[in-house]
């Protein structure tokens, strides 16, 4: 047994109460219905993805080193590498906080399974990923909302937040830079927000998918090591370019890794051994692909500032300072659902209604994939604006 894997051992039974009944993925939904059949894509939330030809270039990632991967059972925590990457780069050196997972979906449902119960108190980030809210509403928790608006710039009201929490609460979550709106908070506001849960002694789940993907200032410091009731998740899916390696991670207290290995002895139990070879490498690397795809998105969000800007009369904008995604207004358009149908349809250009955030109003655009795929899926865009600027109730 390996030094890193003797420190779990299961300490939680598993939650009672009654069964999940989980509300419907409409992002999910959404992505199923056009992800694969659309030719541009100016609707996902990562960036552009990498080949295996691209981490062989770039990471010197070759065939005699994967093919010394022997596909033997893999620890419950992940492989000592990849967790020792994970931890140099984000938990401070400490690998025994790491857990790597499939993606940073796993891990959400991990987290909320082994942490909540029914009738907990839980105050959610809203809008947010579907996981992150439908997975606590499923276990039966009460939740509280604390809302970013289009009013307010989206910004963060940390005083709203104190309001909310109670000596009932159980757990925070949040989610900065945020999806799908792209608006942060300052490390000030951050260190608010971490002694604000601490006071009431709560967990704070920090969705950090799109921390290093930032615009107007440095990364902020990983909550997991600032407070010690805070989880931290993370992914290679959003700005690292490896959605399709299904590789995330969280940093927490060893103690609550082994309730969450708890719940994965009966779902997915380990990674893959090539995926962990593949993905200690990337996390290794990580500067190397995230400097590629970070200052493409920067450039492609000056592009979309530009069209904004163009088409002013008819849309409406917070401009993100983090991640690669906005969340548009469009206030001529009276049904922003069938409005992203059409474009779909006619126009094979894929972008998310606001309705799978729970914002009927709005619609996400995606600008972290290649410059020119950008471009047409705009002009797609404004073709369909067009139109529905001369049928005013599409």
């Amino acid at each position: 047994m390996s030094s890193l894997t003797a420190d779990i051992a299961p300490t939680a039974a598993p939650a009672k109460g009654r069964p999940f009944s989980i509300p419907p993925a409409l992002l999910e939904d959404w992505m199923r219905d056009y992800y694969f059949t659309t030719e541009i894509d100016i609707g996902s939330s990562g960036v552009e993805n990498f080949s295996m030809a691209d981490l062989h270039e770039l990471l010197s990632l070759g065939q005699e080193e994967l093919g010394r991967v022997v596909f033997d059972d893999s620890p419950s925590c992940g492989s000592d590498g990849l967790r020792r990457a994970i931890a140099e780069r984000w938990a401070g050196g400490d690998a025994r906080r790491v857990m790597a997972t499939h993606g940073s979906s796993e891990v959400i449902f991990l987290v909320m399974s082994a942490l909540l119960r029914e009738g907990d108190e839980v105050v959610i980030l809203d809008p947010c990923y579907h996981a992150l809210r439908n997975l606590a509403e499923g276990i039966g928790c009460e939740l509280k909302i604390w809302p970013l608006t289009f009013e307010r710039g989206f910004a963060a009201d940390i005083e709203e937040l104190k309001s909310l929490l109670s000596p009932r609460t159980k757990m925070v979550v949040v989610n900065f830079p945020h999806n799908p709106t792209g608006t942060t908070v300052t490390e000030d506001e951050q260190r608010q927000i971490i002694e604000a849960v601490a006071g009431v002694n709560a967990y704070l789940v920090w969705d950090a998918a799109f921390a290093e993907l930032t615009h107007d200032g440095a990364p902020l410091p990983n909550p997991s090591l600032l407070y010690d009731r805070a989880i931290t998740l993370g992914t290679l899916s959003k700005g690292y370019g490896l959605a399709g390696l299904r590789v995330g991670w969280c940093v927490a207290p060893p103690e609550l890794l082994a309730d969450f290995v708890h719940w994965r002895d009966y779902t997915t139990l380990y990674l893959s051994p090539l995926v962990e070879a593949i993905a200690q490498r990337a996390v290794e690397q990580a500067d190397v692909l995230l400097g590629l795809r970070l200052d493409r998105a920067r450039k492609n969000l000056e592009i979309l500032a530009g069209w904004v800007e163009e088409h002013a009369e008819h849309v409406e904008w917070v401009r993100p300072r983090g991640g690669v995604t906005a969340f548009l207004r469009l206030p001529h358009v009276e049904d922003i659902e069938d409005f992203c149908q059409r474009l779909a349809r006619e126009r094979g250009a894929l972008v998310i209604p606001g309705v799978c955030f729970g914002r009927p109003e709005h619609l996400r655009l995606g600008f972290g994939g290649s410059t020119p795929e950008l471009v047409e899926g705009l002009a797609r865009l404004s073709s369909l604006l067009r139109e529905a600027a001369a049928s005013p109730r599409m």
